[in-house]
């Protein structure tokens, strides 16, 4: 028989899911999408042990989550300075500046793109078998000018290399050369190759819906994005990144809605696309097709799980006006 204060406790649990949730790491809270949680988990490991390095890189996540850039900024350049020959770290602060860069007017967007070819360069160096690296420094190379270090030839060279690492992301930034050059035939020959390299996975589908939706034929995104959907689901952030490119290309709302859904709904969130700003798309998505309760109610889900993300706040602001 159970005693009394035993169910007392049961009944504490119960009653309040944050406590229960309590012990959950700071990767599951982030993969659940309860970057708020995740915050304060961290905060506190980092009062507790201020040299774990670990703790500062998931830190720097979270905030990039939010698109706090100057904060997890600061997080991530603590995280290195702590492990400076750990590449996954320096992979995350090339891509926190990435991000900021994009964001940043012409001369502070130069500065920043120095750091982020100097990062992502770093986590090759000292990861040199990471295809994720090798990705994220072939796409710097394509986006990047040269005064910067940018260049095709340098993004083809790790292409190269990732032939033998992952062939379906080789075929990827061959194609994103491709795309680069204004050569739709060559790129959509190595998306559709990326697919079969990778036995049809979504991600693959994906990238070649995003083609397609580039090249402006939107029919076929749409069946791309059918195939991802429906694949063998590696990656369950291909769920939201589906729904969102068929929100930028304005075409079937239901079936992005019914992608969302199926994604909350799932026990597979990830850190790649966070619950809160699953709830926003949909709360997106409700508001455009007049559901405007049930789209306030998915803002503030959003805000639940994150009250610093500023477009699901601006956009119930929007609604209660």
């Amino acid at each position: 028989m159970i005693s009394m204060r035993n169910a007392f406790v049961v009944i504490l649990l119960a009653l309040l899911p944050g406590v229960a949730g309590a012990a959950q790491t700071a990767h599951e809270l982030l993969a659940a999408g309860r970057v708020d949680d995740a915050i304060t988990s961290l905060q506190s490991r980092i009062n507790t042990t201020p040299n774990d390095a670990e703790s500062y890189n998931l830190l720097c996540r979270a905030y990039f989550a939010l698109q706090s850039w100057d904060r997890g900024i600061n997080a991530c350049q603590k995280a290195v300075s702590l492990q400076p020959d750990n590449g996954w770290y320096h992979l995350w602060l090339g891509r926190i500046y990435g991000e900021k860069a994009d964001r940043a007017n012409f001369f502070s967007a130069a500065s920043l793109a120095g750091k982020v070819r100097t990062e992502f360069e770093t986590a090759v160096r000292l990861s040199p078998q990471s295809a994720i690296a090798r990705t994220d420094l072939a796409e710097f190379y394509l986006e990047a000018p040269g005064i910067v270090g940018g260049g095709r030839d340098k993004a083809a060279a790790q292409a190269e290399t990732l032939d033998k690492l992952d062939p379906s992301k080789a075929h990827w930034v061959r194609g994103r050369i491709a795309e680069k050059k204004k050569d739709p035939v060559t790129a959509e020959r190595e998306y559709r190759a990326a697919i079969e390299a990778s036995h049809g996975s979504a991600n693959s589908w994906l990238n070649l819906a995003l083609f397609f939706r580039h090249v402006g034929r939107l029919d076929e995104m749409e069946d791309a994005l059918s195939h991802a959907s429906s694949a063998q689901m590696d990656q369950p952030e291909v769920l939201v990144d589906a729904a969102e490119t068929l929100i930028r290309a304005g075409r079937n709302f239901p079936g992005a809605i019914g992608l969302l859904r199926r994604y909350l709904s799932s026990s597979s969130t990830v850190e790649e696309a966070p619950a809160f700003k699953a709830h926003y798309l949909l709360g997106t998505l409700l508001e455009k097709q007049g559901d405007k309760q049930a789209a306030a109610q998915e803002y503030r889900a959003a805000l639940s799980m994150a009250r610093g993300f500023s477009q699901a706040q601006d956009a119930l602001n929007r609604l209660n006006r």
